[in-house]
């Protein structure tokens, strides 16, 4: 998927040519350039990079001098990367793209983190992601220390509001995504969302499901009921959690508190790759 990603991204910004390095840089022409981080957090996209330079030029050389995770402050050099001069210049933009989105991703992600710390709480994404590089919104995610809720709609059963509503119900919609599972052979896990402490105690009545989202519930709200479900069932937290809100919600006893500002309202780290002469 990764280097299918990387190579429609290659197609999308090259095209027939990249048509201002080959007017002016000679074919033959060797360069060094390293990158430079602009901004403060966690790195993410190292990895990342050196696939999509080999990728696109088996023979330009990376070295790192950093890692996917590591804090990051203002003139950090990242990484230098030395080979054709035309192929560093073909690549550039894809990844300080790429870099610079994981990298505010993952601090974002580590600042949640953080804030949760000695809770036991597990952090999740969502799929409130960029269209076709999921992928590596996600893997930002985990770098920062955040664990991956389901991938897509095919890796979990996921029970939402209009699912519920258009099945007629909580009770249908339960036990007709079990006969499902049950025709079908798969191994799936079943959450359903509740929207109030009604529909709460009608999945607890039916059961047969592997996690409960409380959807815009209050700490104060899942205190008062966290205790009513069965430790076989595991609980999130879900619905506008912030950064000032997060660690209250994690006081709960919640399993998960997922938060979809992880991927789709962080601030990307600003970084550039530059070239360098000795």
């Amino acid at each position: 998927m990764v280097d299918e990603i990387i190579k429609n991204a290659l197609i999308e910004d090259i095209g027939d040519g990249d048509h201002s390095s080959l007017s002016c840089v000679p074919e033959n022409g060797v360069g060094v350039a390293k990158l430079i981080v602009k901004g403060e957090g966690t790195i993410a996209g190292i990895e990342l990079a050196e696939r999509i330079f080999q990728q696109y030029d088996k023979d330009l050389i990376f070295h790192p001098f950093l890692k996917d995770g590591d804090s990051v402050r203002i003139g950090d050099i990242a990484f230098e990367v030395k080979g054709s001069s035309r192929s560093i210049l073909a690549t550039e933009r894809l990844v300080l793209n790429f870099m610079q989105r994981m990298s505010g991703i993952a601090t974002e992600t580590s600042k949640m983190i953080q804030l949760v710390e000695g809770t036991g709480v597990k952090l999740l994404d969502t799929r409130k992601t960029t269209p076709g590089i999921r992928y590596m919104e996600k893997w930002a995610v985990r770098i920062g220390g955040g664990t991956n809720h389901r991938f897509a709609l095919y890796d979990m059963i996921m029970l939402k509001d209009n699912h519920i509503d258009y099945a007629g119900g909580i009770k249908p919609a339960i036990e007709k995504s079990n006969q499902y599972l049950a025709q079908t052979g798969k191994n799936l896990k079943i959450e359903v969302e509740v929207r109030n402490e009604r529909e709460l105690m009608e999945v607890l009545e039916i059961g047969k499901v592997d996690r409960i989202m409380l959807d815009n519930f209050t700490p104060e709200r899942i205190k008062a009921i966290i205790d009513l479900i069965p430790k076989t069932i595991e609980t999130e937290a879900s619905g506008g959690i912030t950064s000032e809100t997060i660690r209250s919600f994690a006081e709960t006893g919640v399993d998960y508190i997922s938060v979809g500002a992880l991927t789709h309202s962080f601030k990307s780290m600003d970084m550039s790759l530059k070239a360098v002469f000795a």
